[in-house]
């Protein structure tokens, strides 16, 4: 499997070859559209793109964790937590692309 990663210089180079947009943009507007979901899920609301899946937040309550070096039990702070659920057909688009 190949280690490649996409970046946001690879999503703005997407919007300028097929929206046609001008190289910086693109770039502003991938800028703006990530700021747009981080602030959104800051709010704790939930972003969900059809077709992909849905990014939210969940509260994690206090509890007792154990250091596996030691076996001793630390405290973990109540936190939040980001979390994806991909939809259906992107479930499907990934298991299929396995096959090939």
């Amino acid at each position: 499997m190949g280690e490649k990663t996409l970046t946001r210089m690879d999503l703005s180079e997407a919007v300028f070859r097929e929206v046609g947009l001008s190289r910086n943009e693109s770039a502003q507007l991938v800028e703006s559209m990530l700021q747009y979901m981080s602030d959104a899920l800051v709010r704790g609301e939930q972003v969900k793109i059809s077709s992909f899946g849905t990014f939210s937040v969940r509260d994690k309550s206090a509890r007792v964790g154990r250091n596996p070096k030691t076996g001793e039990e630390v405290p973990i702070q109540p936190r939040r937590v980001l979390t994806f659920r991909p939809s259906h057909l992107m479930k499907d688009r990934v298991a299929d692309g396995n096959r090939k």
